[in-house]
């Protein structure tokens, strides 16, 4: 998506080999007429799928996916990261090490929120080291739900986590792949 790769290009800022700061508009604050066209290009890709919902990792997910899911039609449900004494029962969880964070934590999910037999289209910010995303695969499994593909803002390509998915038999869709990046310098992967 060649609108999102110069806003990466004109405002991100590779702290490191690692880390890519993209908060003016991603995350911290969001440009909403960009998360349109986000949402707008991944529902084109993942039209046609049988999604019948879209999912998320709080909380720099929600924007892109709120997008794609107003697109698609379809109903946006939010895998929470923060531990809730009221969303203590009746959930699927799995334990998801953040790449960003360092830290251990239990992602959940609702069950009311996602009864078996669903077609889930997983979207997210970032795709690293694949962790969140295998952490939705894990709950969306216990829930007896599917999912059927997973669409990226931003991806390190350089990373492990499209092989990842790959191995476990999931669709990966990223709108921008960076091969490389430091300080100064962000490389898009072909």
């Amino acid at each position: 998506m060649e609108l999102l790769k110069q806003r990466i290009l004109a405002e991100g800022c590779a702290l490191n080999a690692d880390v890519l700061l993209v908060d003016s508009f991603l995350n911290h604050q969001v440009d909403v007429v960009l998360m349109q066209a986000i949402g707008q290009a991944f529902a084109a890709v993942f039209a046609g799928r049988g999604a019948t919902r879209v999912v998320t990792v709080e909380s720099s997910g929600i924007a892109p996916a709120m997008a794609t899911a107003f697109h698609l039609g379809l109903p946006l449900v939010v895998c929470k990261k923060q531990a809730s004494r009221i969303l203590a029962q009746d959930v699927w969880q799995a334990q998801v090490r953040s790449f960003t964070r360092g830290i251990q934590y239990e992602l959940t999910l609702k069950r009311a929120f996602m009864p078996a037999g669903e077609r889930v289209l997983l979207i997210d910010d970032f795709l690293a080291s694949g962790e969140a995303a295998l952490g939705v695969l894990n709950v969306l499994r216990q829930a007896q739900a599917e999912l059927i593909g997973v669409g990226i803002v931003i991806e390190k390509a350089f990373q492990n986590g499209r092989n990842r998915l790959a191995e476990q038999g999931c669709t990966v869709h990223a709108l921008a792949r960076i091969a490389k990046m430091g300080p100064g310098e962000i490389v898009f992967a072909e």
